[in-house]
């Protein structure tokens, strides 16, 4: 039996181990021009031997050769130095009027500038807004404003009816009850009149505006927007039959001759509500069959099945294709445009220029802080009064401060040497445009410049270069080729471009099949297959054949 005892080994091997400058390096190559500013700005934050060049801001050295200047050599005070030109002038600008002890004092106190900016509003403060201006009791409002924290941001609920009313529970407990006990005793005697109180403020949210928001299905969206709809032609019709009543009265008493602005403005008020109550009367049928489908044939509707749709909804073809028309004009995430994202700011990392005939590459590099290191920390570590606790301190940071300035250098030239390589590779797309593009691999590019390819990976990743047909992400002209007949190559993205083109083009009753599309693309000299066809037609989330057909 083997005894359990320790020993020593000696191993010898090879390992690739990345060193804190190399990390470094490679996370800042990932960076594109915004956020290395960003981290470029917090690390001076950080490191006090960094400093940014700018004459408009004293340097340190400034700073530590006033210092060090002898007091002899220093500038003397002057008779004016000791003016305060500030109260000198506060009294002959005063407007007469002082609420304070000092002007200054209240443009201290002043809130700022910001405060004042409009920021977007949301949906939930549109319809906070909306309940505030109606006269509710305190039950149906508490209830109102809990489905609309309930709202997810194209504005349907996302809370059952079971947590609305344990929540609308919890908040008509009194101070100081126990809630388990309220939920078990009083509350809970109470709980068919709170969820009536439910029901009356769930329709109440779903008909503001935007309407349908509250609602946890496409269908009961739609639905109640159409009927919203419905009730505005209805109001119109209304409006008309009274404004053709009071204008036959009017005739019918002899009132002689009108005010010509008033008739004028009676006849433009008739027209705008004559054209809606035409839409009323005529569309009555067209309401009904757009509810019917709405209901219970959202999956016919899908498939553009007009034929099947005529026949369970026993209407004429006509009439259905105006339905259809109808829905389309519905939102279906009504809460959508009032929970808009922040914009996306896009500021190009280079630029491709063309200066006497040749392409040439320039890195944008405005706004970008000029780095260089503190002198002042530089003749702290030469000094021999400075404690070596001190001298340790700012030797790290300068090899900290000095390896951040390399990694920038050292991102700059790969982002250069990359972009001259696309470049060379796509002279053809910078002087024609898009349609003139080539295939181009990363792979391809790293091989001529020397690198490997996650490295050109990360230094076109998230960067956008402007050009002149465009900016784009230097993502964009890495594509893969399909061959064709003659051995040319085409990008994967122009074809794409071209399938979508195709069925963009077709006739909605015979729409193309994947087959077709394969042999036209052949027919241009791009060997494809149906099953390629088919793949790239759902890269571009493009329904199929069957799907895409109208039946008349």
């Amino acid at each position: 039996m083997p005894s359990l005892q320790p020993r020593l080994n000696l191993k010898v091997s090879q390992r690739q181990v990345l060193t804190p400058g190399l990390v470094q390096m490679v996370n800042l190559l990932a960076l594109n021009k915004l956020e290395l500013k960003e981290m470029v700005q917090a690390e001076m934050i950080e490191n006090p031997v960094l400093e940014e060049m700018d004459e408009t801001v004293p340097i340190l050295d400034h700073i530590a050769a006033a210092a060090e200047t002898p007091v002899d050599e220093r500038k003397e005070p002057q008779p004016l130095d000791e003016i305060d030109f500030g109260s000198y002038f506060e009294e002959y600008l005063d407007p007469g009027f002082r609420g304070g002890p000092s002007t200054m004092e209240f443009l201290e106190d002043r809130p700022s500038f910001e405060n004042f900016l409009s920021t977007p509003g949301t949906l939930t403060d549109h319809l906070l807004w909306q309940l505030g201006s109606l006269k509710l009791t305190d039950e149906c409002r508490r209830a109102a404003e809990l489905i609309v924290g309930n709202l997810d941001n194209a504005g349907y609920l996302t809370a059952s009816d079971d947590d609305l009313m344990e929540g609308l529970l919890l908040e008509s407990v009194p101070d100081g009850v126990d809630s388990g006990l309220a939920l078990n005793g009083s509350a809970a005697a109470n709980e068919n009149h709170l969820r009536g109180v439910l029901t009356k403020a769930l329709h109440l949210v779903q008909h503001l505006d935007p309407a349908g928001v509250a609602t946890r299905t496409l269908s009961e969206c739609l639905s109640i927007q159409l009927e919203s709809l419905r009730a505005q032609q209805e109001a119109a019709s209304q409006r008309r039959s009274e404004y053709e009543a009071q204008r036959a009265n009017t005739h019918r008493n002899g009132a002689g001759e009108v005010d010509l602005h008033e008739d004028a403005l009676d006849e433009n008020l008739g027209q705008q509500v004559n054209g809606s109550a035409a839409e009323a009367v005529s569309g009555e049928e067209i309401f009904r069959v757009a509810g019917l489908i709405l209901c219970d044939h959202l999956q016919l509707l899908q498939k553009r099945d007009t034929r099947e749709l005529s026949r369970v909804t026993q209407s004429k073809a006509d009439v259905v294709q105006r339905a259809i028309e109808l829905i389309r004009t519905l939102d279906p995430r009504p809460g959508q445009r009032f929970n808009a994202g922040d914009v996306r700011l896009i500021e190009p990392d280079v630029a491709f220029l063309k200066r006497d005939d040749e392409w040439i590459v320039v890195m944008n590099e405005d706004d970008m802080p000029s780095l260089r290191l503190s002198r002042a920390y530089r003749r702290m570590l030469a000094s021999k009064t400075t404690e070596k606790d001190v001298r340790e301190y700012v030797k790290e940071r300068y090899k900290s401060a000095i390896q951040l300035m390399r990694s920038i250098d050292q991102r700059k030239n790969t982002i250069l040497r990359t972009c001259e390589a696309i470049v060379r590779r796509q002279i053809a797309f910078l002087e024609n445009g898009v349609e003139a593009m080539l295939p181009m691999m990363i792979k391809d590019v790293a091989e001529e410049i020397g690198v490997h390819p996650s490295t050109v990976s990360r230094a076109v990743s998230n960067k956008y270069v402007h050009t002149q047909q465009g900016v784009f992400e230097l993502r964009f002209f890495f594509s893969e080729g399909v061959a064709g007949s003659e051995g040319s190559t085409t990008p994967l993205m122009l074809l794409k471009r071209k399938v979508k083109k195709m069925i963009d083009d077709e006739d909605p009753q015979r729409p193309l099949t994947d087959e077709q599309i394969a042999q036209m693309l052949q027919g241009q000299g791009i060997d494809v297959t149906r099953r390629t066809v088919a793949k790239y037609r759902e890269d571009l989330h493009i329904p199929s054949t069957h799907q895409r057909r109208v039946r008349a």
